[in-house]
C-alpha cells in the first residue's frame, strides 16, 4: 500500500521542528494526543553521506514503534546525496521521505538549502526526481515564495510538475518568517493549481493552526491534511479528537514523562530541555515563579525535585 493512501481528508501532522521534535518530544505528544503522522527533525543529507556526520544523522532517524507512521525529513542541495540518503532510509525501514524546501534559517539558506531552493527551481525539481528513484514516496515541505507572496504560482507550479506524493505549504514566504498572518486566502487558487497539474498530490497546510478545527473549512474546500507546529507549545493536547480542559497535574505528568525520556535516550546537553518547560508550567497559580526556578536548574534531577514539590 502506498504510504499516503491510508490517510483520509482531515489527517493531522506534527510539524518537523529543529531542536523540538526529537525522539523524546514526539513520544510526549504521542502520549498526550497523537497526530496521524509524525515527522523527524530535518537532517542534512551531507551529514548522512559523510562518515563524520553519519552517527548524528542516524540518531535523528532513531524512532520508536509508538511514533509510527513517521516520515524522515531531509535537506541539502546535492541530488546524489539525497538519493544515497533516501536509499539508506528505505533500508532502515521508513516507508516515505520528505524534502525540506521551506526552512528559513539563515545558515540553511546560505548553503542554498531549505527555502533557498525556492531561488533555484530547476535544482529543486532535480532533487525531487532523483530522490524518487530510491523507491520511496517523496513529499515536499515548502513556503509560498522567497521574498514576495506573488511568487507562489510559479514556484508551486514547479513542484506540482514533479508530482510529489504530498506537498505541505507553510502559507508565508521565507522573508515573512512567522511575523505576519498566514495567507489562507490563497488556498482556493492553490487547490485549483494542484488539481490542474498533480491531482493525486496530497495537499497539507501549515501556519497559525492551533487546533484541527481551525482548518476544518479548508478541508471542506479540498485540502487533505493539517500540520501543526508552534501550536503544541500552547497546547500539547492539540491533536485531541475531542478537545477538553487539562489539569495542572496532567501537564506536570507530561513534563515528568519528558524528563524520563530525555534520560532514557541520553539526550544532551541539558539546557535545550528548558525550552519545553513553558509548555507544561503555564496557566496556573505560581507557574511563573516555578518556571523561573526551573530555568536556574542545571540537571534533570534538579528539575525533577522542583516539580515533585508542586
Amino acid at each position: 500500500m502506498d504510504f499516503w493512501k491510508q490517510f483520509k481528508p482531515g489527517f493531522t501532522v506534527l510539524a518537523p521542528m529543529e531542536g523540538v521534535t526529537d525522539i523524546a518530544f514526539r513520544q510526549v505528544i504521542a502520549k498526550a494526543a497523537r497526530p496521524d503522522i509524525f515527522y523527524t527533525e530535518f537532517t542534512n543529507v551531507n551529514s548522512y553521506t559523510s562518515e563524520k556526520g553519519r552517527h548524528n544523522a542516524l540518531e535523528r532517524f532513531r524512532i520508536e514503534e509508538s511514533e509510527k507512521p513517521i516520515i524522515p525529513q531531509i535537506w541539502g542541495t546535492k541530488p546524489d546525496m539525497f538519493l544515497e540518503t533516501a536509499q539508506a532510509l528505505k533500508k532502515i525501514g521508513f516507508l516515505a521521505v520528505d524534502i525540506n524546501m521551506g526552512c528559513p534559517d539563515r545558515h540553511v539558506v546560505a548553503t542554498g538549502g531549505g527555502s533557498g531552493l525556492i531561488r533555484t527551481p530547476e535544482l529543486a525539481r532535480e532533487i525531487i526526481r532523483t530522490t524518487k528513484t530510491a523507491g520511496l514516496p517523496v513529499s515536499v515541505k515548502t513556503r509560498l515564495g522567497y521574498t514576495r507572496v506573488d511568487e507562489w504560482r510559479n514556484w508551486l507550479t514547479n513542484i506540482f510538475q514533479e508530482s510529489p506524493a504530498a506537498l505541505t505549504i507553510h502559507l508565508r514566504t521565507k522573508k515573512e518568517m512567522s511575523k505576519v498572518p498566514a495567507h489562507y486566502e490563497l488556498i482556493p487558487e492553490i487547490i485549483e493549481l494542484k488539481n490542474q497539474i498533480s491531482p493525486d498530490t496530497k495537499l497539507i497546510i501549515n501556519g497559525d493552526i492551533e487546533l484541527p478545527a481551525d482548518a476544518e473549512k479548508y478541508i471542506n474546500m479540498g485540502v487533505d491534511g493539517i500540520m501543526i507546529g508552534r501550536g503544541v507549545f500552547h497546547n500539547p493536547f492539540c491533536f485531541e479528537k475531542t478537545p477538553r480542559e487539562h489539569s495542572r497535574e496532567e501537564l506536570i505528568g507530561l513534563m515528568s514523562y519528558h524528563l524520563d525520556l530525555y534520560e532514557k535516550y541520553q539526550l544532551t546537553p541539558y539546557d535545550p530541555l528548558k525550552h519545553f518547560y513553558k509548555i507544561y508550567i503555564n496557566n496556573f497559580p505560581g507557574a511563573s515563579e516555578i518556571r523561573d526556578r526551573l530555568m536556574q536548574t542545571k540537571t534533570i534531577s534538579e528539575a525533577r525535585a522542583i516539580i515533585e514539590q508542586i
